[in-house]
């Protein structure tokens, strides 16, 4: 409760120009002032109450003491956190003094502003009538924000609910217009200031997630288009982040929004709390409610307003394309399909956000909250499926970004990796970082994705940089800390053992070529005798190269200058040149059964289900030639096989393929089928590349970001054929395209290795022509340009 001793707003006196008695106008309204400001029992609330009161009070004693014919028709209304009742040490006197045709307005606006300005108090102020009100909101969305807090004061109250319901009505009636202008400056802000929930610096009301955007959530729920979502959450947050902001502005003694390093353990010691990473992880939980509220709401907008502009979808169904197995686009964001089962599948929550990711889509509130509510855990070790989808989450671009907070916000991150909670929102006490450790690690694994043409298992980078700081979240060096997780984690994902232990190195390890490059002598022969004998490979030297990139990029340009960039480079190179090149994959032999199955010369298809979900492995025996790599693909993709990985060899005359792939929505098809089908193929009689065209066009509105597709010839690396290395994102019939390209320019895939990790496909064809030598001259530049304009 706020002490009338204190307040005592009904006693001030009037003072200012129109008191003239008192030597300095304006005294004991600020003596009070500062009693409250300082006065230690009063919670944050209660201050903010109690200032506006208090504010309110000596605003309309100046105003009520002048004679009522000047004051005639008038009302003195506070607008923007005035209005809204949360004055804060720093704030400024929002104040619109609103006239008619009636009185002075030159003496009023004199008589209530002047003892402001004589008090030395920050002053926003306005003098209109409602209808120019009205005029400058229409213009100006700040005014407008403003305005739709507009709060009484002081004269007639019937102006004030005139410009109220004015506004209100205007906001209204041009939502559809000023709406997406709204979120477009929301935008600009998170680009301009960044994300409060992740900045080691914050700016507590113009960061993302701040108290400029519980402003705009209001805004949107006072315009009827969409409800504020969270309602109970966002207020917890906006009025801690409202605490935090009061104390910042008592310990600094100034109007001062940015909470940065020097004054944060000053604002915990203030708030009674153990120190200023306790302080800052609050803070990063509150502006990352906000921020989720806002994504949601913004989303909320956008559908409401494209439906209302889009007549033609009035009485039909939103289209539901498919994304994954269970998971469908439906109006713009991810969602479970109708006969998906949450309960009995704990890969689903994995897939749905793999699959939005990679379509540039974010899940809808309601699939989040199901999936973490109705999944069971994942079995340890996790099942291939998982970490596949983990992978291609992470190598969606900042189409990851969106859906990493969205499944975070709900615990699932946690769920999956419990690791996660000692980095949650950590911050970094170092300029070289911009981020909290969480967000950074999230930045490190998008930056990573578009490095990941540079290196041969881009999987294990992708992992690499979302593990490789998670030392930080305990004692102890944080590479040796790390790598000791890494392992743990490792285990959790079941991977095979020598990845497990190429995944500790590179995090342990992932500061080594940047130290080694600045702080050691790169002339001297031990400098890249001691890169050599850890990284012992070039695959391993390009992984942690890479690493090293996404992770200085991430931390931000005082981790990764032009000149450090420099010396990085040139110590890979001189190591590169020691270690020399890496053997390439070669096809895996086959099963004594499969040799008999080649050996028979018929067509042939076996069908071995690896599991009840869905995952299978394909071998079939077809005649060598031009297209057949294509026709098998192609009738794969027809079935809603994605290919994980593949084998091709020839046998006599005949080519033996061995895939292993996950189908779709269908389930795995009967070997009779695929058999039909695919004679059918290859006698001409079924239209692959219609059929693949209509499917391709479900994903045509994604907008995943990715790296830029590879295409080259590896020279010198077989004696007897001509190798082709292809790296591009996935997609459904990439392998038809590519295999049907290399065909086209008559060229014949004698051995295939086929990989696809998470989202990203790497393909080596060893090509031959027709008589089975190798391609050379042009005929090898047609294949490269063929491939090159088929994955583009």
């Amino acid at each position: 409760m706020v002490d009338p001793a204190v307040s005592a707003p009904a006693a001030l006196p009037n003072e200012g120009r129109t008191a003239g008695a008192d030597a300095r106008p304006g005294r004991r309204f600020l003596t009070v002032r500062a009693a409250v400001i300082d006065d230690i029992t009063l919670t944050a609330s209660q201050r903010r109450a109690a200032l506006t009161e208090l504010a309110d009070a000596w605003l309309a004693g100046h105003f009520n003491a002048l004679p009522p014919t000047s004051t005639a028709g008038m009302a003195l209304v506070a607008v923007g956190g005035y209005g809204r009742r949360e004055l804060l040490p720093g704030s400024d006197l929002d104040v619109l003094l609103l006239h008619g045709d009636t009185g002075e307005v030159a003496e009023v606006a004199d008589g209530v502003f002047y003892p402001v300005w004589d008090a030395g108090l920050a002053l926003d102020h306005a003098v209109r009538t409602v209808d120019q009100a009205r005029e400058v909101a229409a213009r100006d969305l700040a005014s407008a924000l403003g305005l739709v807090d507009a709060r009484h004061v002081a004269g007639v109250p019937q102006v004030t609910d005139a410009l109220r319901a004015g506004v209100l009505g205007d906001w209204r009636r041009h939502a559809a217009d000023r709406l997406p202008k709204l979120a477009e400056m929301c935008r600009q802000r998170i680009s301009r200031v960044g994300e409060l929930a992740h900045l080691l610096e914050p700016d507590l009301k113009e960061a993302y997630g701040g108290l400029r955007d519980t402003g705009a959530l209001r805004a949107v729920a006072a315009s009827w288009v969409a409800d504020r979502p969270h309602t109970a959450a966002v207020a917890e947050a906006h009025e801690w982040l409202l605490v935090v902001r009061d104390a910042l502005h008592r310990t600094t003694g100034r109007r001062h929004d940015r909470l940065v390093f020097e004054e944060q353990d000053a604002v915990a010691a203030l708030l009674g709390m153990r120190d200023a990473d306790a302080l800052m992880r609050r803070v990063s939980e509150a502006g990352r409610r906000i921020a989720y509220a806002a994504d949601v709401t913004w989303r909320q907008v956008d559908r409401t307003l494209r439906g209302r502009r889009t007549s033609t979808r009035r009485g039909r169904a939103p289209v539901r394309r498919p994304l994954a197995n269970g998971v469908v686009e439906h109006d713009g964001e991810a969602v479970l399909a109708r006969d998906a089962r949450p309960h009995l599948d704990p890969v689903l929550p994995l897939r749905a956000a793999a699959g939005a990711a990679q379509a540039g889509l974010v899940l809808s509130p309601a699939t989040v909250k199901r999936l973490a509510a109705e999944c069971p855990p994942l079995p340890s070790p996790w099942p291939h499926e998982a970490r596949d989808c983990l992978i291609a989450l992470l190598g969606a671009g900042r189409g990851a970004v969106p859906v990493w907070d969205s499944v975070d916000h709900a615990g699932l991150v946690l769920r999956w990796f419990p690791e996660w909670a000692a980095v949650r929102y950590r911050p970094q006490r170092t300029p070289v970082h911009r981020h909290t450790v969480d967000r950074h690690l999230v930045e490190a694994a998008v930056l990573a994705g578009g490095l990941t043409r540079r290196v041969a298992r881009p999987d294990l980078l992708l992992l690499a940089a979302l593990f490789h700081d998670l030392g930080k979240g305990f004692p102890g060096d944080h590479s040796e800390t790390g790598a000791t997780i890494a392992a743990v984690l490792a285990a959790r994902l079941g991977m095979l053992p020598d990845d497990a232990a190429l995944l500790e190195l590179l995090v342990r390890h992932h500061l080594l070529l940047p130290e080694m490059a600045t702080r050691r002598d790169l002339d001297d022969p031990a400098t890249v005798d001691a890169v050599v004998a850890v990284v012992g490979s070039s695959e391993v030297l390009d992984l942690l190269a890479a690493l090293t990139e996404a992770d200085a990029t991430a931390a931000g340009p005082l981790a990764w200058s032009p000149f450090r960039a420099r010396l990085v480079s040139e110590l890979v190179s001189r190591v590169r040149s020691v270690l020399g090149g890496v053997a390439l994959p070669r096809p895996a032999g086959l099963e004594p059964w499969q040799e008999r199955l080649a050996a028979e010369g018929v067509l042939a298809v076996r069908v071995e289900p690896d599991d009840p979900k869905g995952s299978c492995r394909v071998t079939v025996v077809a005649p060598s030639g031009e297209e057949v790599l294509a026709v098998v693909a192609g009738v794969l993709a027809v079935h809603r096989l994605d290919v994980r990985a593949a084998t091709v060899q020839s046998v006599n005359d005949r080519t033996a393929q061995v895939w292993h792939a996950v189908s779709g929505f269908r389930g795995v098809p009967a070997e009779a089928t695929l058999r039909a089908d695919l004679a059918r193929a290859l006698a001409g009689r079924l239209d692959l590349a219609g059929t693949l065209a209509g499917r391709a066009s479900e994903r045509s509105q994604r907008v995943a970001g990715r790296a830029e597709p590879l295409v080259r010839v590896l020279h010198g690396a077989s004696s007897d054929a001509s190798v082709l290395e292809v790296r591009a994102h996935d997609a459904p019939g990439l392998l038809f395209r590519l295999a049907t390209s290399i065909g086209a320019c008559g060229a014949i895939v004698r051995s295939a290795v086929v990989d696809t990790l998470g989202a990203e496909a790497v393909d080596i064809f060893y090509l031959v022509d027709t008589e089975g030598e190798a391609l050379t001259g042009q005929a090898m530049e047609d294949v490269v340009q063929a491939v090159a304009t088929a994955v583009a």
